[in-house]
């Protein structure tokens, strides 16, 4: 299948029992044996339900991987994964990452004795000097959140190649239509389902994906041993979502391409980062490794002034302020006192991430009634 009818059709098939071409929400916390052990493949829906393994299947496809477990968020995921470490052991991560990762990192498993280095992954080079007998585990964004940066996932993977060092990715941004970290050599993939994968901004979820059995065993027994699974409900809107994952992105790469290229000729405007355009770095590697650029976006504007970005984060009507990303609809949002506020100031400015950036999430409205929203918006900065 190629990935549009996979989208549709991955995992999924008409509900043998009446023939309900959608998925049903099997909404039970157990399943009736006809003697101990003996059963229909199901027993406690902690440990299996037929919504969530519909969608863990249909998400596996989709990122060409063979095993695929879903999580009650896309935290519960990474949270899934970190416990895969040991104490002693050493992570190198991007230092342009979500704010809850890093949260996650440092105030939670830090504590437990796990070393994390947070490096500018864009440059693979830099591993160099990180890499040692104790590292596990390389832990990389590619776009990054909120900076756009983009990893080389491919050349990461070389760089490590017979060490005994995983490979982690969050595909949220990019989501797997428009790229596919395992087929670049990741051995993990990462997705906060919350984001494009649900795509309408009305559920909360998370997944990992690997084509490893020894890993799969390790991430399945963390999701029925710690217990952070999805509801059948929310498996259902996601499995709902995916199916129009396909023709959503096209819109959001289309809008963001037009949002991004209005930015940068904007006078206000000082720099927009957004791996679609030609001047952004490892613009290259993007278009190598990605299918589209995607719908997110950040820039920051002349002065660099807190107040003007607040200016224009209020003066929006069709972009509404809000934290997530990757609905239907436009969001956005200033990672320095939201998203990322979590990270401390003079951390997240070594990333980039001042006072006037601001993150766009580009929705499918109509381009040019987004861009006349941010046309307003910036007008009334220095009113």
């Amino acid at each position: 299948m190629k990935f549009a009818t996979k989208a549709i059709h991955a995992g999924q098939e008409p509900d043998p029992s009446t023939g309900a071409i959608m998925t049903p929400i099997y909404q039970t916390s157990t399943y009736v044996q006809e003697a101990p052990g003996k059963h229909k493949g199901f027993e406690y829906a902690r440990t299996q339900n037929p919504t969530r393994l519909a969608l863990e299947k249909n998400i596996a496809a989709l990122e060409g991987g063979q095993y695929g477990y879903c999580f009650g968020s896309g935290m519960a995921a990474i949270d899934a994964v970190a416990k895969m470490l040991l104490p002693g052991d050493e992570v190198v991560a991007t230092n342009d990452l979500y704010g809850g990762s890093y949260r996650m990192f440092t105030k939670v498993y830090q504590r437990y004795g796990i070393k994390f280095h947070f490096i500018d992954l864009s440059n693979t080079a830099n591993l160099a000097g990180y890499i040692n007998d104790k590292t596990r585990m390389v832990w990389a964004e590619s776009p990054t959140n909120p900076m756009l940066n983009i990893i080389d996932i491919a050349a990461i993977k070389q760089h490590i190649a017979g060490k005994n060092i995983l490979l982690a990715v969050d595909n949220t941004f990019a989501t797997p239509y428009l790229q596919r970290p395992l087929e670049l050599g990741a051995d993990i993939v990462v997705h906060s389902a919350t984001k494009y994968l649900g795509g309408h901004s009305d559920v909360v979820l998370g997944a990992v994906v690997c084509n490893d059995a020894a890993i799969a065993e390790q991430i399945k027994f963390m999701q029925n041993s710690c217990g952070a699974v999805c509801g059948p409900h929310d498996a259902f809107l996601v499995l709902r979502g995916i199916k129009t994952l396909h023709v959503r992105m096209d819109r959001h790469c289309e809008n963001g391409m037009k949002i991004a290229r209005f930015l940068a000729a904007h006078p206000k405007v000082n720099k927009v980062f957004f791996p679609g355009l030609e001047t952004h770095p490892n613009h290259d590697v993007a278009a190598r490794q990605m299918s589209g650029f995607g719908g997110m976006m950040s820039f920051t504007l002349k002065g660099d002034k807190y107040e003007d970005a607040i200016t224009v984060l209020t003066h929006t009507h069709f972009f509404s302020l809000a934290e997530s990303l990757g609905g239907v609809e436009s969001l956005i949002g200033h990672p320095a006192s939201m998203t990322h506020a979590s990270i401390p100031k003079e951390e997240r400015e070594k990333t980039g991430v001042v006072d006037s950036l601001i993150r766009l999430s580009v929705g499918i409205e109509d381009a040019d009634d987004l861009v006349k929203d941010l046309s307003d918006a910036l007008a009334a900065v220095n009113e």
